[in-house]
C-alpha cells in the first residue's frame, strides 16, 4: 500500500553523519509509552528493530504545509506496512521485537496503528528523551520536533546497525531483511 502522491520527485534525504555515532552505543534506561498500552524498556534482552519515522497523519488530516518538499519527511504509512507485510519474515529471522518511534503523543499513534493493522506497537518519545539521550537526528516542521527517518538494529540493549537516510521508505523492511539474513 503506497501513500498517495508517493513517488519519485519527492525530496531525496542525505547522508548528514547525523547517525553515525550510533553503533555501539548502549542504550538509556528510559520507558517510552507504547499502543498497546506497555511501558517499553529497549534494553531488554535479544534483538530488536526499532524504525523511526517523523509522523503519521489520519485520512484527511491537516498536512503541514511545505510536507513534501521536506527531504525523507514523507512516506510514514508506505514504511509502516512494510514492516506489517514483512512482520513474520524480520521475527523468523530472530527479531524478537519490533517497533515503530516518533515523537507523536501514544493517543495520536493509536489510531495510526489500528488503521493500518500493525502487529507490532507504535513507540511515543513525546517527551524527546529518547532522542536527547541518544542525539537522534530530527528536524522542524509545522511547529513540532519530528525523528528523521532511521532504522537501529538492537541487540540487548547495544545499537548493532543503523540504516540511515531511509529512502525509500517502502524499502527500509527489505533492507533489514537483507541485513538480518547476511548476518545470522
Amino acid at each position: 500500500m503506497i501513500e498517495p502522491g508517493v513517488d519519485e520527485q519527492l525530496a531525496t534525504p542525505r547522508d548528514d553523519g547525523a547517525a553515525r555515532h550510533l553503533p555501539g552505543m548502549e542504550l538509556p534506561g528510559i520507558g517510552l509509552v507504547a499502543t498497546d498500552g506497555k511501558v517499553v524498556d529497549l534494553r531488554e534482552p535479544g534483538l530488536t528493530v526499532v524504525y523511526a519515522y517523523p509522523r503519521t497523519s489520519p485520512p484527511g488530516g491537516k498536512v503541514i504545509d511545505g510536507w513534501d518538499a521536506i527531504p525523507g519527511a514523507r512516506g510514514c504509512t508506505p514504511q509502516s506496512c512494510a514492516f506489517r507485510d514483512h512482520f513474520a519474515e524480520l521475527k523468523a529471522l530472530g527479531a524478537t521485537r519490533l517497533f515503530g518511534l516518533s515523537t507523536q503523543t501514544t493517543e495520536y499513534q493509536r489510531e495510526a496503528a489500528e488503521r493500518l493493522h500493525l502487529p507490532f506497537p507504535l513507540l511515543s518519545d513525546h517527551s524527546l528523551l529518547l532522542v536527547s539521550a541518544l542525539r537522534l537526528p530530527t528536524f522542524q516542521a509545522g511547529g513540532l520536533t519530528l525523528l528523521k527517518r532511521l532504522t537501529m538494529i538492537i541487540e540487548t540493549g547495544v545499537i548493532k546497525h543503523v540504516f540511515y537516510p531511509v529512502h525509500p521508505p517502502e524499502k527500509n523492511a527489505d533492507a533489514v531483511i537483507d541485513w538480518l539474513s547476511a548476518t545470522t
